[in-house]
């Protein structure tokens, strides 16, 4: 027996490694061996922190029969879809396809040339529900192979093809304008819950941050009173739910509804890139409504990635899982986060029944086997916030006494952006410079191990050590975001200019030169059965609508013509998306908002130790005016392009706001900055 995932970077392959299942890596000598044994390959993919993932493997894989079964009849292939997701979306579209739905883990039979022809999620150890048991399921998977080859053959061929067929309406050369932005507001306006604050129907609620984004940039534009009050409604039920974390700040995946009219309650795995896209929307929403519940979650957000997923060298770890040890040996979900009456009793004393009331705890549970996942009740203002401060804290500790759910210490790149983009901006906004330094130090990483000479991006790291795999076109749109965001934050050109070589290889490797479209792998990369291209948001920012809203942001920054073409050509999908499928395409629609805006550029010049230079700056920095970009440096400086040719005002520190390179009368006066720029938050 040989499991070959010993020597992985991955966390999730590293659970794996033990398994009596002679798992490979994804790799051409997997296939190799499929070829030579003549026999199909079983493609499980999963990652760290899904749930389903780990029930599925106690069940099965590490069961001595299934695993038996499996290395006789397979070659089994197991993938982390956070390290290779243009697998696991290539193969999830077949998926969909055959099935109507998806999910993980996915399991997914194919011939040794990679062609499916056998799909599934999860399966049971035994039948139920309808559902086949796995044993089943790979039985009838060999009996078919071993007795109807040919027609299996005919089958995947036929799957493949149909993928490979697949063409997108990009809408290439027709840039999204105020109509097709109004209809999608009003598709959301359709969709949205005013009581209950949450977006769609169904009893699945996932945090919709790519959305939220583009409400408070169209209100920024439009003044639109409707977009602002849903932006409010949706953050406001999010941080009142059990989506969010009472105690210790930060947010879990998603929220369903067990039972009809019961309570929400949290698929508990905390993900880096839903904390660093919620710190950063929850900091914006603060800054257009001045929202003193806004200001704390972002902070509490900030804070909880910097206190939990920071790794030793300065990077963000993946996630942390939704199961831990409940105490008695168990691995239960949610146990590091729920509480019963008796345990507040315990930790509380006399103080129980007001955090019973405060957090919703009940008698008879919110959750499973009486226990309660904590929310806000739907009222505003505290009684008595000091004691419910003191509550919290003492919660906090106790809790911390728990043993704690499992990290996922992979560096993701794209989500490394994210979190980048989050703290710096969130460290400016609240004068945190401890928060600005993590954003640096974590760019500092990507830079050092992700980036190589010839600004090609590494997916993966762990430990300090490179994973294999290459980074796809969200890590380079979402790390130039990140990098973007530090060079308005910092006034340092070295991240603008780190930001310019990948939008470069951006504009070379990932773009269809003729029709302007986004792929999301390079054109050099490892060719699959279909080159995965999409351009709809799912649980962080599509590649496509990423890149278009860095590649805006850079041209606004340096005056890059390509970059800015190549930005209107990849947001002509908003045009065609936009009013039919808002909650899909949220990133693309506040891209274009920005590119309705112009967007403006701001170069703040003056002496850095000036207190009118820092005033000016963080005026500028908390204007809502969607997209902006920012500079700031000395008269005369060469360190950022937007600042050339800028001389002080009367001998004063002085802002220049410009659209496409035209600008408005300079000033010094804080006041007029804030108005030009839109914003309520105090600088």
């Amino acid at each position: 027996m040989s499991n070959r995932l010993v020597h992985a970077t991955s966390p999730y392959l590293l659970q794996h490694a033990d398994n009596p299942v002679e798992w490979w890596p994804w790799s051409a000598e997997a296939f190799e061996e499929a070829r030579r044994r003549n026999v199909p390959v079983f493609l499980s993919v999963g990652y760290s922190a899904c749930h389903w993932c780990h029930v599925m493997a106690r069940e099965s894989f590490e069961d001595e029969a299934t695993a038996v079964y499996m290395n006789e009849h397979f070659v089994n292939v197991k993938v982390d879809r956070e390290e290779r997701p243009d697998v696991d979306a290539v193969y999830m579209e077949a998926v969909q396809a055959a099935t109507g739905q998806g999910g993980w883990p996915m399991s997914v039979f194919m011939t040794p040339d990679g062609e499916p022809f056998y799909f599934g999620t999860y399966f049971p150890p035994a039948s139920r529900h309808g559902m086949p048991s796995f044993r089943q399921v790979l039985e009838g998977v060999e009996n078919a192979w071993s007795s109807r080859r040919e027609e299996v053959g005919e089958v995947a061929g036929k799957i493949t093809r149909d993928l490979a067929a697949r063409q997108l309406d990009h809408g290439v050369g027709e840039l999204p304008g105020e109509e097709e932005l109004a209809q999608a507001l009003l598709g959301l306006t359709r969709e949205y819950d005013p009581v209950s604050g949450w977006l769609g129907g169904g009893d699945t609620k996932f945090p919709p941050s790519m959305v939220t984004e583009f409400l408070l940039r169209h209100h920024a534009r439009t003044k639109s009173e409707g977009a602002l009050e849903m932006a409010e409604g949706i953050c406001d039920a999010m941080v009142r739910s059990s989506l969010y974390d009472q105690l210790g700040g930060g947010f879990h995946r998603y929220v369903l509804r067990q039972r009809a009219s019961g309570p929400l309650v949290p698929h508990f795995e905390k993900m880096l890139y839903d904390n660093a896209l919620l710190c950063r929307v929850y900091a914006h929403l603060w800054r257009a409504t001045g929202s003193d519940l806004a200001r704390r979650v972002a902070l509490e957000t900030a804070d909880f990635m910097v206190r939990e997923l920071r790794t030793e060298e300065g990077g963000f770890a993946s996630a942390l899982d939704a199961d831990s040890d409940d105490g008695t040996g168990r691995h239960v979900e949610g146990a590091y986060y729920v509480w019963t009456p008796q345990q507040l009793s315990e930790v509380l004393g006399d103080d129980a029944e007001l955090a019973a009331q405060h957090f919703g705890v009940t008698e008879e549970g919110t959750f499973e086997e009486g226990a309660s996942v904590l929310q806000l009740p739907q009222w505003d203002g505290v009684s008595d916030a000091e004691r419910i401060a003191s509550v919290r804290e003492r919660l906090l500790a106790a809790r911390g006494a728990r043993p704690a759910p499992g990290r996922d210490d992979k560096v993701v790149a794209a989500w490394n952006g994210l979190a980048i983009a989050a703290l710096a901006e969130v460290g400016a906004f609240f004068e945190r410079p401890d928060l600005v330094e993590a954003a640096i130090g974590a760019a500092d990483l990507l830079v050092r191990l992700h980036l190589d000479d010839r600004a090609r991006l590494a997916r993966t790291s762990k430990d300090g050590q490179v994973g294999a795999n290459a980074g796809v076109l969200e890590d380079y749109a979402d790390v130039a975001e990140g990098f973007l965001a530090l060079a308005s934050v910092t006034g340092e050109g070295v991240w603008l200019e780190f930001a310019g070589f990948l939008l470069d290889h951006v504009l070379v490797q990932f773009t269809d030169a003729e029709s302007g479209a986004l792929y999301d792998t390079a054109a050099d990369a490892e060719q699959l059965i279909r080159r995965p291209q999409d351009p709809t948001d799912n649980a962080t920012p599509s590649g496509w609508s990423a890149a278009a809203g860095a590649l805006l942001s850079y041209a606004a920054q340096t005056g890059a013509e390509p970059h800015r073409t190549a930005a209107e050509r990849a947001l002509g999908v908003v045009k065609a998306l936009g009013p039919r499928a808002p909650r899909f395409i949220g990133w693309g629609l506040a891209a274009a908002e920005a590119l309705l805006d112009g967007p403006r550029e701001v170069a703040i010049v003056g002496a850095a130790d000036d207190p009118g230079t820092k005033s000016l700056h963080r005026t500028a920095l908390l204007g809502t005016a969607p997209g902006a970009v920012v500079a700031v440096g000395a008269p005369g400086s060469d360190e950022l392009p937007l600042l050339a040719d800028r001389p002080l005002l009367g001998g004063e520190p002085t802002a220049y706001v410009c659209r496409n390179f035209t600008c408005d009368a300079p000033t010094s006066d804080v006041q007029r900055l804030r108005e030009v720029l839109g914003g309520v938050a105090s600088a």
